[in-house]
């Protein structure tokens, strides 16, 4: 396990786990009810409201909206963290590239087809090379590009500077309300579509699992918080205000005495970012595959050369071990390339692990979704194949945490 005090949390309990549940495998208990129905129906919801691009109403009435949703399934102590987009510059911002990673602007226009052949061998985000044919990527901004003219007018809103708002909210532990888990997706996306896939996919996964955990016969010892980051798409900007607002507050007693810890102590961070498309490797004409491939997999990946590599290598051990007793359909693996994602702002941190549809760089960079960005991140592209891939998402994610926070579901409530 990850530290003498995880194994604690995950062995320590005051009594035998089924004298406590009304299931001799409570896990098993919760990932049962984790359904495709109520998967895709969380998922549609938030397709009202176009691709959520940062700094938009549509990302605000997203924001709302989600908040509303977890209160509504027993979730109800919601909190925003607020922050300006693009931050201020840093002192000596001008000297120097450091400073200025901390506000990225958006991705440069790229109104690219997905379709057509690149190359083979080619270099792949960060220099790494990508075996076999490649196809375009890039970020579409061409309304047109969208045939779908009520998707095309629920986008046609620009962003504007200033304040961004994103909300979380936390099942509180009963052993150690002080330390926690963070569960994290982003729900901002942009392209000029529905952000289904990029990540819609993983913001509907978090809000399934705070259902879930959030039932009145569920209980665990140690805290679980499920944020929805916004601005992921120009940086991991929400994320980072998250870090850099809270990190400095864990496991304070706020008031003292009063047994509550509005940021209990990090134990690690969770990601999802696109948790649908595993439709295999471009053809020698950039054109992909229709359908999800048999082989299809959930990739948990962490990163190699972080300084909890060690540590968030074993957590993406301990959720594969997860799926492979609790996911119904598909298996997952594990990969050391964690990049360009929310829990990229924890890696030093705490154990950061991300659960996605491929690997970062070496696939979804070399073209592998032909959604990614573009205008076919709408709901009528996707089928049961692909939805039911982010489900067992959820359901390797869900019995991970049940275990590492030794859920229970309770009798006689």
């Amino acid at each position: 396990m990850l530290s003498a005090a995880s194994v604690l949390l995950v062995s320590g309990a005051s009594m035998p786990l089924a004298a406590q549940s009304g299931s001799d495998d409570p896990v098993q208990d919760l990932v049962g009810r984790l359904t495709l129905d109520r998967y895709k129906s969380t998922l549609q919801g938030l397709t009202q409201f176009g691709d959520r691009r940062q700094g938009t109403q549509r990302n605000r009435d997203a924001v709302d909206w989600i908040e509303a949703q977890l209160q509504a399934v027993g979730c109800t102590n919601t909190e925003r963290v607020s922050y300006t987009f693009p931050p201020p510059p840093p002192p000596n911002a001008g000297q120097g590239r450091r400073g200025a990673r901390r506000g990225l602007p958006e991705p440069t226009d790229l109104t690219t087809s997905t379709g057509g052949l690149v190359g083979r061998n080619g270099n792949g985000p960060g220099g790494s090379t990508i075996y076999g044919y490649r196809a375009p990527t890039g970020v579409n901004r061409d309304l047109m590009k969208q045939p779908d003219e009520r998707i095309r007018e629920l986008d046609r809103e620009e962003p504007i500077d200033g304040e961004r708002q994103e909300v979380y909210c936390t099942k509180v532990g009963t052993v150690h309300p002080d330390q926690m888990y963070i569960v994290g997706a982003h729900m901002d996306g942009h392209g000029v579509n529905e952000a289904v896939d990029d990540d819609g996919s993983g913001t509907a996964l978090v809000m399934e699992l705070a259902r879930i955990f959030s039932s009145p016969d569920v209980q665990t010892d140690v805290s679980i918080r499920f944020a929805l980051w916004n601005n992921e798409e120009t940086g991991t900007n929400g994320a980072g205000a998250y870090v850099e607002q809270r990190r400095a507050l864990q496991g304070q007693e706020s008031p003292k005495g009063s047994g509550q810890y509005p940021e209990p102590r990090w134990l690690g961070m969770i990601q999802h970012d696109m948790m649908m498309w595993d439709h295999g490797a471009p053809r020698a004409d950039g054109t992909v595959s229709r359908d999800q491939r048999p082989e299809a997999d959930v990739n948990i990946e962490f990163q190699s050369n972080s300084h909890m590599a060690d540590e968030s290598m074993k957590l993406a051990f301990m959720f594969k071990a997860a799926a492979d007793a609790y996911t119904t359909d598909y298996p997952a693996t594990v990969g050391p390339h964690m990049t360009n994602t929310d829990s990229g702002r924890f890696q030093d941190i705490v154990p950061s692990i991300s659960l996605r549809e491929n690997e970062r760089g070496a696939q979804t960079g070399g073209g592998w979704n032909p959604t990614w960005h573009t205008p076919l991140d709408v709901w009528s592209t996707f089928t049961d194949d692909d939805f039911r891939l982010g489900l067992n998402a959820a359901q390797t994610t869900l019995a991970g945490l049940a275990q590492l926070t030794h859920a229970r579901v309770m009798t006689g409530r």
